[in-house]
């Protein structure tokens, strides 16, 4: 810009000497032909001039473009810090399974999307659901949790609505089938058996730092509906723990998880409790009610997970107990507990990990030892292929439902 002005005040400078020596006498030459010459570099410098004013035009025409296009970009980078936002994740999974007692059967797995939408750092609504397709080819869709998170500072978060049980560490971080590194839950870990599945209530859960080296203490303590016993034929078939959106017995259910995690070493432990009253729901006729009776209800368990170099090592043992009530059409209680220990190891740096797990599971009314050995293939860290076969050892004086299988799996995490 400076350089155009500069050529424009030089032009108007000849200009006006031009128009100066226009004016004057010539003298000892051919006067006509001089201001004939005169006014051809006045025409000359006059396109010059307008040539230049064309140029400046342009010049202030590009920079008012390159202001407008500066705002769109601040416009559109608004999204970098928006007011609200909206992400949707989620996992699938398809497969195959072998049964000794039956043909081998393709299946679609499930397919569960999980939606989160937040307000700033205030507040935010997360959901999944879980949809799958049976035998018959009819589909199925559960509401695995919907929560209203409120993030009141860095270490403490409430939670309302339906959650994952924070009891224990399978359900709430590793049943998703791209995360957990076999096909299959550990027996005894998966719906309703001996580690909760969800719960209908509040939660206040976080972390804060201790003994400085990044070791964190983290914590999860809740109260809700409880879980309820199954009656059937005169004695509790099992403790069903969907996440109940009603309380009929109006008890409550208290527990939660404390555990400590050591970055440096790779290490993190866990211990979880619940205790209070839960009530009974029998099958009257084609439906099922409660029956208005209720009974003591406590869980324990404990987990750890260790993941040195390339290995990876976790266990967990959980129980949940009712106790004894006369008054009820069943009035033995029950225990169901299982445990696990999982073991695995990546072959880096290539894409090949095998994985190991030893288990029980046990009921009052039957018990079964697993084992089960994996090859996975990694293609990306959202995306595996997992080949594995359980040794289901079935030792109770019922039948657990338990077969030696084979499974093959893709599951693919977004």
């Amino acid at each position: 810009m400076a350089e155009k002005r500069r050529r424009l005040k030089e032009a108007a400078a000849a200009v006006a000497l031009g128009a100066a020596l226009g004016a004057a006498p010539v003298q000892g030459a051919d006067t006509a032909r001089v201001a004939e010459a005169i006014r051809a570099e006045l025409e000359a410098l006059k396109s010059r001039i307008r040539e230049l004013e064309k140029q400046l035009a342009e010049q202030r025409r590009v920079e008012q473009e390159v202001k407008d296009l500066r705002r769109e970009v601040r416009s559109a980078a608004e999204w970098k810090s928006p007011n609200t936002l909206i992400h949707m994740a989620g996992y699938a999974d398809v497969g195959y399974t072998d049964t000794r007692s039956r043909t081998g059967t393709f299946g679609s797995g499930t397919f569960n999307p999980i939606l989160h939408y937040q307000y700033r750092d205030v507040v935010m609504l997360e959901s999944e659901l879980a949809m799958s397709v049976d035998e018959l080819g009819e589909t199925t869709t559960e509401l695995e949790y919907l929560t209203i998170d409120w993030f009141a500072n860095d270490y403490v978060t409430v939670v309302a609505g339906k959650f994952l049980s924070p009891l224990g560490w399978f359900r709430q971080n590793l049943h998703p089938s791209w995360i957990n590194k076999l096909p299959s839950a550990p027996a005894g870990f998966g719906h309703d058996q001996a580690a909760p599945n969800a719960e209908v209530g509040v939660q206040v859960r976080g972390g804060v730092p201790v003994s400085g080296n990044g070791n964190r203490l983290i914590y999860a303590f809740y109260v809700g509906n409880g879980p309820a016993a199954e009656i059937e034929s005169g004695e509790i078939e099992m403790i069903e723990t969907p996440g109940l959106g009603g309380d009929a017995d109006g008890k409550k259910v208290f527990g939660g998880r404390l555990g400590l995690y050591f970055p440096g070493r790779r290490l993190e432990l866990g211990l979880s409790g619940a205790a209070g009253r839960v009530g009974e729901i029998e099958e009257v006729g084609k439906s099922r009610k409660y029956t208005g009776v209720t009974r003591d209800y406590d869980f324990l368990g404990a987990d750890f997970t260790w993941r040195p170099r390339q290995f990876e090592v976790r266990g967990e043992w959980v129980r949940q107990k009712v106790g004894d009530q006369p008054a009820s059409s069943a009035p033995e209680g029950g225990t169901w507990q299982a445990w696990y220990l999982q073991g695995s190891y990546r072959f880096m740096p290539h894409k090949w990990e095998v994985v190991a797990r030893l288990g029980r599971y046990r009921t009052p009314h039957s018990e079964v030892e697993q084992k089960a050995l994996g090859l996975n293939y990694i293609f990306a860290s959202n995306f595996v292929a997992k080949l594995a076969y359980e040794f289901n050892d079935d030792r109770g004086a019922e039948s657990s439902g338990y077969e030696d299988r084979l499974l093959l799996q893709a599951s693919y995490g977004f």
